[in-house]
């Protein structure tokens, strides 16, 4: 086995029990079904999903399912915590509709972008190590219950609050983000699939204001998930504020801006009006002017 490998089988660990504090953590004060906290439950379909589909994905060495499940898994758990809680309310059952537009939106350009392109380059020295895939896998089933932790908690919350200024202020914010996402990753589509941008960075519509505008939108929509869920949160349930700040931290310091960045810096570092895009445009909150 190689370090490589070790290391993996160590980071499919942590991630097990990152998922097993944040299933007993968001546990508290919430839904039952037979002694069993639905959200623990959830916590745990929602890992035994990506594992159940690794197995075929490994044996075919494929990762056309990769992106796919991720999203079906928000759908399909968030879907099961509705029909699992008793007595959901407006909160909860907004904070589901929320959470599936989110994932349906996702699913559905994932897919697209398969099909287009029939594979992702990022796998293929992955796929071959058993232990390196299986992580990759795992982390995605952590990424999964982290960010839709704080929805997740609300939505089994025995503590039921009336829609006061929390939820509407959520829905504002989260309406914001979601439409500035959709804007963003829309106008980079038709940028991209016009002939004459072939080989050139995308500095109109919303670019022009931000390099990143879509993962702003997509930081802002959690925070307004955030936002609705806190009045019904209790005890050691506040543990799943880790979600806004997870997202934030993994499209700004992680798989987000950092790799991108990097990668149009060799792509067209040194040009005169590359440099100056980037003296002149926010990478994450868009200019007002």
């Amino acid at each position: 086995m190689t370090d490589k490998s070790r290391k993996a089988l160590i980071s499919v660990g942590l991630a097990v029990v990152a998922a097993v504090l944040i299933a007993l953590a968001g546990s508290q004060g919430g839904s039952s079904i037979g002694g069993f906290p639905v959200f623990a439950l959830g916590v745990a379909a929602a890992m035994l999903i990506q594992w159940l589909v690794f197995i075929p994905s490994f044996a075919k060495q494929t990762e056309k399912f990769y992106d796919l499940t991720g999203a079906l898994t928000y759908i399909s758990i968030t879907v099961f915590l509705v029909l699992a809680s008793p007595g959901i309310d407006a909160r909860g059952m907004l904070l589901a509709a929320m959470v599936v537009l989110w994932a349906l939106r996702l699913g559905g350009f994932l897919f697209l972008r398969v099909m287009k392109h029939g594979k992702d380059d990022r796998f293929d020295e992955l796929k071959p190590d058993f232990a390196r895939y299986l992580n990759t896998w795992t982390l995605q089933g952590l990424w999964v219950v982290l960010t839709a932790a704080l929805a997740w908690v609300a939505i089994t919350s025995d503590k039921k609050v009336g829609l006061d200024w929390f939820f509407w202020v959520g829905l504002v914010v989260w309406i914001v983000g979601i439409t500035v996402e959709i804007t963003a990753d829309v106008q980079k589509t038709r940028f991209k699939n016009d002939p004459a941008n072939k080989g050139r960075f995308i500095s109109t519509g919303l670019w022009s204001r931000s390099r990143h505008p879509n993962y702003f939108g997509e930081i802002t929509l959690w925070v307004g998930v955030a936002i609705i869920a806190l009045p019904v949160l209790q005890g050691w349930q506040w543990a799943a504020l880790v979600s806004p700040v997870f997202v934030t931290l993994l499209l700004t310091k992680g798989s987000g801006v950092p790799p991108l960045e990097a990668k149009a810096d060799k792509k067209w570092g040194g040009q005169p009006d590359y440099e100056q895009y980037k003296k002149s445009t926010p990478v994450l909150v868009p200019k007002l002017t």
